[in-house]
């Protein structure tokens, strides 16, 4: 990564070679990890597909050890640099080519473009929904089953996996407000879209708890409506979009509701978790440049990006750099950086949950034992 003069980046990179180099090498600290979501995300599963949601190609990758890979980003993703805290060897391969990886190990669904809704981002040319990814994780659930022996021994060794689910913005930036292509904004209000999305994003989850998820880290949108893209497209002259971060807001008052109704719900052997948005894009963490692209203007094919893009927390119009990546997740993983990205426990709790609980139900029960005896 180009050199700049955020010494929280500093900090973050330090943190994190520290957390790694601590882990047990060959020894992750869940087993598997499944990815579910969009181009936050996504790791070469639009690379073949029929759609202009790609990034395949330079100055993508640029940061990254091998390149352009189909990641929307100059280097790592966020759920990269948390695959990497885990413990893991290797990145989780996209489900687009998962030929020499270990299913074992995860698979990634994410895909560019995509939403909770099956229509969104359908103007474009086509993504993997939510529900498609669903589909795709059946079919790995099931190769899962053939390799270990029976369904029984796949949801007992699926159980102890971690699930990451990061998606709902298209269904806003490529739905809701493209009321030329969609007629959602005519169907619903804002809060009823919202609603509308919760629902069927509870839906989903559902559906993996079925098919053995048991802990889930689930993501608050981004303030979209402050991201260059839509800034520019409202000329509003670096001056976020409150209607869009509006509907941001009530989304993620709604699923940390849908948190803390599912923690409910499911309390007996499952537990989920919410990476916090920003309630502002601000200079706090040392970014000094918030309202612009350090590859702008669509970043086309060999485009030359900003040289200082640890000093930006966009990298595209849309899309945010490694650096912004990082502090995000080594904040989701350990609440001790900034307790405030994350709810209601962070991911390094998370992993432990289950011992934790053991644990609990033994302190409880020993004097009870010891009682009668």
């Amino acid at each position: 990564m180009a050199c700049g003069t955020n010494i929280w980046l500093v900090m973050l990179l330090f943190l994190a070679a520290n957390y790694i180099q601590h882990g047990v090498h060959g020894v992750s600290q869940v087993p598997c990890l499944f990815i579910l979501g969009d181009s936050l995300s996504d790791s070469g599963n639009n690379n073949e597909l029929p759609t202009s949601a790609k990034s395949n190609y330079k100055p993508y990758g640029i940061d990254f050890p091998t390149g352009p890979t189909g990641r929307f980003t100059n280097g790592r993703t966020e759920i990269d640099i948390i695959t990497q805290l885990l413990g893991f060897d290797n990145f989780i391969p996209p489900f687009a080519n998962t030929s020499g990886s270990d299913i074992l190990r995860g698979v990634n669904y994410a895909s560019g473009g995509a939403g909770i809704r099956n229509e969104t981002g359908s103007h474009s040319g086509g993504s993997i929904s939510l529900g498609l990814q669903l589909a795709n994780h059946r079919v790995i659930v099931s190769e899962i089953a053939t390799r270990l022996g029976n369904p029984d021994l796949a949801r007992q060794y699926l159980e102890k996996c971690l699930y990451y689910v990061n998606i709902g913005s298209n269904d806003y930036m490529g739905n809701y407000f493209n009321p030329q292509f969609y007629p959602t904004s005519r169907i619903y209000s804002l809060e009823q879209y919202a609603q509308a999305l919760i629902e069927e994003l509870s839906l989903n989850l559902v559906a993996l708890h079925d098919l053995g998820a048991r802990k889930y880290v689930l993501n608050e949108l981004g303030l979209f409506g402050c991201t260059p893209g839509v800034m520019h497209f409202h000329g509003t002259n670096g001056s976020c979009v409150e209607e869009q971060n509006a509907a941001a807001f009530d989304f993620n008052n709604k699923l940390k509701s849908l948190v803390d109704q599912f923690n409910n719900r499911f309390s007996a052997n499952s537990k989920f978790i919410m990476i916090t948005a920003p309630k502002a894009l601000d200079n706090a963490h040392g970014f000094l440049v918030s309202d612009a692209a350090c590859c702008p203007l669509g970043c086309n094919p060999d485009q030359k990006p900003c040289n200082n893009r640890s000093d930006y927390v966009f990298w595209d119009e849309v899309h945010p750099t490694e650096a912004w990546n990082l502090l995000n997740a080594i904040s989701a993983y350990d609440s001790m950086i900034d307790p405030a990205f994350i709810y209601p426990m962070d991911i390094k709790h998370l992993v432990d949950w289950e011992i934790e609980r053991v644990l609990e139900f033994t302190n409880e029960t020993t004097p009870q034992l010891s009682s009668t005896e």
